[in-house]
């Protein structure tokens, strides 16, 4: 049976920033935790469980196979290095689901291969958090991933906006990743309301 995400997938950087955003209503939040101390990972990983559990939120941990395992995380994001490393056995026999970063037909292909929960795309538009070595997918490649992966989950990702979101959704996406599109907002939560509102939208 195929996962069900929330159409609105929040990505934040640290422990603030999910406490600040999830009481707000958001269902699905990745904690994606860059250059930090082992046991900086999972103090905040445990703490994140706590907040998401207390509102229906899902967690997703981002890259830390392990530390997801020893925290009691039940989903976590893989990218497509994480394949070479992360123990899906052990993933598996945890009862850890997973989603796996998209760039190119190669790259769908060994992600398929592993049988993950979702499959992840972008970036859909072109993006200011990092630089890309992939162009910008733009919709018609969310219709191509959409007829390869039938009726498993599809995340998009990568300079979504609210004037955006339908038009990824209806071009097969049914959860979209955002960041920098309410990071960077003058005001955040303002953002994240909106973003909310559209979900509610799109799941009535």
């Amino acid at each position: 049976m195929p996962v069900k995400l929330a159409p609105f997938y929040p990505i934040v950087p640290d422990i603030g920033w999910l406490e600040r955003i999830v009481p707000l209503g958001v269902k699905l939040v990745q904690l994606r935790i860059k250059d930090a101390a082992r046991a900086d990972v999972i103090d905040q990983t445990r703490r994140a469980l706590a907040v998401t559990r207390a509102h229906g939120c899902q967690l997703v941990v981002n890259d830390y196979w392990d530390v997801a395992i020893e925290a009691g995380a039940d989903f976590i994001h893989l990218g497509q290095d994480d394949l070479e490393t992360a123990d899906l056995a052990a993933l598996r026999q945890a009862g850890v689901r997973f989603g796996v970063s998209t760039h190119d037909e190669a790259e769908l292909a060994k992600a398929l291969s592993v049988n993950p929960d979702y499959v992840a795309l972008g970036p859909i538009y072109p993006t200011k958090l990092k630089v890309m070595p992939w162009a910008p997918q733009g919709l018609e490649r969310i219709k191509l991933w959409r007829s390869k992966i039938g009726a498993l989950p599809l995340v998009a990702i990568g300079g979504l906006t609210p004037d955006r979101a339908d038009g990824a959704v209806d071009a097969g996406a049914n959860s979209l990743a955002v960041i920098t599109d309410f990071v960077t907002a003058e005001d955040a939560n303002a953002r994240v309301k909106e973003w909310l509102a559209w979900a509610a939208g799109r799941q009535n």
